[in-house]
């Protein structure tokens, strides 16, 4: 087993034993009223390996491959943000998983935030990757989800929020520091890329939409989250999901529950030096 510094050759690869792996694992979790899971689209895969790329450019040394018989067979990716270390992606090939190959390439990422106070990563239910979470010095905290069709009929008016643009990005930042130890910086560009930028007019909170997904929430109180989370339903397709809440963000759960959305669990929240953030809905991979 050899562990080595990814390279921009490796991202394609990397991106299938992804697909594979939770697609894998969204089929053995299905709940049943839940729709069949789907693999990624070509633009969603796309996507993806543009985002490892930028985490290529910017923290070449968080980013990791295992390689066993000249084959890629897991990778971690990683970065820093000041004061917080977050794992991006984590995979290791179906039908390969359980034999240590994770564990080494998760060591080489891990070591990348030895010295930052903080650590965040989302995590999927996979009981393996749950394990070596904790044991990392990981805590666990339980994630919810909510999904289905917006009753339209209970959408409040809102006042006070707008379109956000880059003369939002500075305080938006020191946002960010305050919930989580460290800005999106750089981030940021990849998550209006796939969507929409809301802000409050008092710049008290920002969230990112595509319309079918909140990517991203950030507030200073909750009612200012609340207000940034309407906005996002009330601009939202016919369905639509909020996902990464944890217990700390319970105003996400009573605002989702009114626009009578379905609650499911879903993952959890691993977090090291620093308790879950609030009023804060994480992105998957950029936290």
């Amino acid at each position: 087993m050899l562990i080595r510094p990814m390279t921009d050759a490796d991202v394609p690869l990397a991106e299938g034993i992804s697909d594979d792996a939770f697609f894998a694992l969204d089929v053995a979790n299905r709940l049943p009223a839940a729709p069949p899971p789907e693999r990624r689209s070509a633009s969603h895969s796309a996507a993806w390996e543009a985002r490892t790329r930028g985490f290529l450019a910017s923290d070449p040394d968080g980013c990791w491959v295992a390689v066993q018989d000249d084959e890629v067979v897991g990778f971690a990716t990683s970065f820093r943000r000041e004061r917080v270390w977050c794992l991006a992606t984590f995979a290791v090939r179906p039908g390969l998983q359980g034999a240590g190959i994770g564990a080494q390439v998760l060591d080489a990422a891990l070591a990348y935030g030895a010295d930052t106070p903080r650590g965040m990563l989302a995590a999927s239910v996979d009981p393996r990757a749950l394990r070596r979470y904790h044991l990392a010095g990981f805590r666990l905290h339980p994630q919810l989800a909510l999904h289905g069709a917006i009753d339209r009929s209970v959408l409040p008016a809102l006042t006070g929020v707008r379109e956000g643009d880059a003369d939002d990005l500075a305080w938006m930042d020191d946002l960010d520091r305050a919930h989580r130890g460290g800005p999106h910086g750089a981030d940021h560009e990849r998550l209006l890329a796939a969507g929409r930028l809301v802000v409050t007019t008092d710049r008290s909170g920002y969230a990112y939409t595509n319309g079918r997904v909140m990517a991203l929430l950030a507030a200073r109180d909750e009612d200012a989250a609340r207000t940034l989370l309407w906005e996002c339903l009330a601009s939202a397709e016919e369905r639509y999901e909020i996902a990464h809440v944890t217990s700390a963000n319970y105003w996400a759960v009573e605002v989702g529950l009114t626009a009578r959305l379905d609650l499911v669990a879903r993952g959890h929240l691993g977090l090291r030096g620093m308790d879950p953030p609030s009023p804060y809905v994480h992105h998957g991979a950029l936290l």
